[in-house]
């Protein structure tokens, strides 16, 4: 990068980049111009820090863009718009090889390409570590926003995308159990394991299921970011309501059961917990797989990749917004950054 200069990393991202025809000035001016037919533009930032949110030795260069992409992409989805671009700050350090900036990029594009936006500008800087701000760009197409705000006493909660497996990834990963880019790689890592993992590196989430949810009537949605259950407290608080979700239509899969017993078995404190209530806990507090839950009206007739999981009821209840199986739910809801 040092070899390459900051101008040059910036020239050479623009080549790498394709071309959108909504992008009116893109990169090389002070700030690029987009099209907005509806006239309103949805936004979003997010950062992804190295050490933190992934590591090069478990990450490829073009899963670190992919998943910096779509964590930024999945909330403009969430709020009901459609994306179309996508901002982004790069800081690395001098040292850092050209090549993987250059598959950071084609990451970065190739998840944009999924949710039908493209890269349209950002920065760059030097840094010990490599930091990635991204700013997601949207446009509602004549939809009212979708806000956390709407959900209702008789309200059906459903989700569209997977839960728990990015957690699982992470944990396989962390137990050296599943295949890594750098230091010791198992052997035989499982096959079930693979999925997984490629969660944790690179989530692709459901962006056309945001506008469909709106256009189906949802009264809240948001991006399952944090863990499921902290996330849709969110909604529960800015609603004035209770969320009370099933365990059984939550139930694990076999990938994450059999995820939790393999980590379960690496670990020298095993305790008392089944495998089963540990998956259970990665579905319900994991966070990073980037599904969308949403609340929709009793009587709406729900595609098949929506799933029910629970309802909502009126409230809040006694000091508490979550409830699963109508009992209130008292442990971690999930990731907060300044409390772990």
């Amino acid at each position: 990068m040092a070899a390459l200069g900051e101008f040059g990393l910036i020239a050479a991202l623009s080549g790498w980049l394709p071309p959108d025809p909504r992008t009116l000035v893109g990169i090389g001016d002070d700030a690029a111009v987009l099209a907005a037919p509806d006239g309103r533009v949805v936004a979003s930032t997010d950062f992804l820090l190295e050490g933190r949110h992934f590591r090069r030795d478990w990450s490829s260069a073009p899963d670190v863009g992919r998943k910096a992409a779509a964590r930024s992409l999945i909330d403009v989805a969430a709020m009901g718009a459609v994306p179309t671009g996508l901002l982004v700050a790069l800081a690395a350090p001098a040292d850092l090889p050209v090549s993987w900036a250059r598959g950071l990029t084609e990451g970065l594009a190739a998840e944009c390409a999924r949710a039908g936006a493209s890269v349209v500008g950002g920065d760059t800087a030097r840094a010990s570590s490599v930091l990635l701000a991204t700013t997601g760009l949207g446009d509602l197409e004549g939809r009212d926003p979708v806000l956390r705000s709407g959900a209702f006493p008789g309200d059906l909660v459903a989700v569209a995308g997977p839960l728990g497996h990015a957690a699982a990834g992470l944990a396989l990963l962390s137990a050296g159990i599943a295949v890594s880019l750098g230091g010791t790689t198992p052997p035989d890592p499982p096959a079930w394991a693979n999925p997984l993992v490629a969660a944790h590196q690179r989530p692709a989430p459901p962006y056309d299921a945001g506008p469909e949810a709106a256009d189906l009537g949802a009264t809240a949605m948001i991006d399952i970011s944090d863990g499921l259950l902290a996330d849709l407290g969110h909604i529960a608080a800015a609603s004035g309501v209770l969320i009370d979700l099933s365990s059984a239509r939550l139930a694990p899969g076999d990938n994450l059961l059999a995820a939790a017993r393999s980590v379960k078995l690496d670990r020298t404190d095993r305790g008392s917990r089944t495998d089963h209530s540990d998956a259970l806990a990665w579905v319900l507090t994991g966070g990073e797989d980037h599904a969308l839950a949403a609340a929709f009206p009793p009587g709406v007739a729900l595609p098949t990749r929506w799933t029910v999981i629970g309802e909502v009821r009126a409230g809040p209840g006694d000091g508490y917004s979550i409830s699963v199986d109508g009992q209130p739910w008292t442990g971690s809801a999930g990731w907060d950054h300044f409390r772990g």
